[in-house]
């Protein structure tokens, strides 16, 4: 399988943060946010991964991520001219994606707890339809909402409902199949003039083929999206790392600790960084 993270957008939420720079470059307390996705994706075992983003940036992801090879992966950059919804990156990425299954994560999603790995890692065996996620909130109508049965089989999709059906929003992280380019071509643009993953969704779900994942009470959504939920995601990363001496979406630890690089190799990477609380927690490691 390979992996999509959506790094485009204009960020206008964090205004004045993102006049100069990409939303995804803003610092999660120690690390870029893009971190926190790609640590999505390498936790599911997926090291092909494209970056989408807009022609203004695109060349700072490039200076920042590199070609991956320090971290055992492969990065493709592709750009996006200008936003035209979130399932226009199977379009973008057309010939990357090659007929092969793909995992979308938006660049502003940072996920994390207890049982995380094995769920991502059981969804990117997906080999035939599609798998989004459930995530319990106590404000299910600012989110996209879905609704599911006993077997895991969503029955119905709202975005931002006034009446949801069910308490489950969707987070920014998508499982699909080898039809994904084709389904995305046959989906008509919304009344705002974009490709919305929500029909992409419900095109599978009219196939009875879409499936969703629910992330239990011990997985953190965070969404760093505005002022507030950036400093929320920041303190908590700090209070984790902090408190138990872990750390938290680092490329670098599960690089090595998902075998993508040896004990060698994760010590050059550590020895080339600063004398920081980063490369402290990665000596530890070593340790």
């Amino acid at each position: 399988m390979k992996g999509i993270i959506l790094a485009g957008g204009q960020g206008t939420r964090l205004d004045p943060l993102t006049k100069a720079t990409s939303k995804q470059l803003i610092p999660v307390y120690d690390k870029p946010m893009v971190y926190y996705p790609l640590s999505i994706l390498m936790l599911a075992g997926i090291r092909e991964i494209l970056v989408i983003s807009s022609p203004k940036h695109i060349g700072t992801y490039q200076d920042l991520l590199g070609k991956g090879e320090a971290w055992g992966l492969s990065f493709t950059y592709l750009v996006q001219d200008h936003p035209r919804g979130l399932a226009d990156a199977f379009l973008v990425g057309k010939e990357f994606i090659n007929n092969e299954p793909v995992c979308l994560v938006l660049g502003d999603n940072i996920l994390f707890g207890q049982g995380l790995p094995k769920i991502l890692k059981r969804s990117a065996e997906l080999s035939e339809g599609a798998i989004i996620f459930a995530y319990l909130v106590q404000n299910p109508q600012g989110y996209g909402v879905v609704e599911f049965d006993e077997n895991s089989m969503v029955v119905s999709l709202e975005e931002k409902p006034a009446s949801p059906k069910s308490n489950y929003a969707v987070p920014g992280i998508y499982f699909y199949d080898s039809q994904v380019v084709g389904l995305t071509e046959n989906i008509k643009p919304s009344p705002r003039g974009e490709l919305e993953i929500t029909d992409l969704n419900q095109a599978y779900l009219e196939q009875g083929q879409l499936r969703v994942e629910i992330i239990g009470r011990g997985v953190a959504w965070l969404d760093a999206g505005t002022h507030q939920s950036l400093l929320q995601a920041s303190n908590f990363v700090q209070a984790v790392q902090d408190r138990q001496g872990l750390m938290i979406s680092s490329p670098e630890e599960i690089a090595f600790r998902q075998g993508f690089i040896s004990q060698d190799q994760l010590a050059v990477l550590v020895d080339e960084m600063a004398d920081n609380s980063y490369r402290k927690n990665l000596e530890r490691l070593l340790d």
